[in-house]
């Protein structure tokens, strides 16, 4: 199992905002800018997030976005499912099976419960590790290191 960097991407960018949001909108645009991730790809990633309720929008002037929720409150689990992020180690750990896609060995695999429980432990990890922690992490390894600090202007 591996993040893609489009969970990667989502991740920084959900701790971008949730260290500059202090109580106004950050734009994508100075969020690609500190986090060197195109604009275009942030606005995609953003469409998701805000489906999912992790993030909403401001329109007009001094607009962005801001989060939906306490940094607390939201997990890295959260981010990652909100950007369609595939943390199944294997086929065969889904806990639920369709017809077409169902492994034929399902009933009868000694391996399968293992990777019913990997997945189970990679989302109870994964679950734990809330947005502020992240924010709390960059604190600790200074700003400029993760985040930095900044406004960019668009003329």
């Amino acid at each position: 199992m591996r993040i893609s960097m489009k969970g990667v991407y989502a991740v920084r960018a959900m701790v971008d905002l949730a260290v500059q949001s202090q109580n106004y909108p950050v734009t994508l645009a100075n969020i690609a800018v500190r986090q060197d991730i195109s604009q275009h790809y942030l606005e995609q990633l953003f469409m998701k997030l805000r489906r999912a309720k992790l993030v909403r929008s401001v329109r007009g002037p001094g607009g962005g976005y801001l989060l939906s929720k306490r940094p607390e409150e939201i997990s890295v689990w959260d981010i990652l499912v909100a950007v369609d992020e595939n943390l199944i180690p294997a086929d065969c750990g889904e806990a639920a099976y369709d017809e077409v896609n169902s492994c034929h060995r399902v009933s009868n695999c000694a391996v399968r419960g293992l990777f019913l429980e990997l997945s189970a432990n990679i989302r109870a990890f994964l679950g734990k590790v809330s947005l502020a922690s992240l924010c709390d992490e960059n604190n600790r390894l200074g700003r400029d290191n993760v985040v930095r600090r900044g406004v960019v202007f668009q003329i």
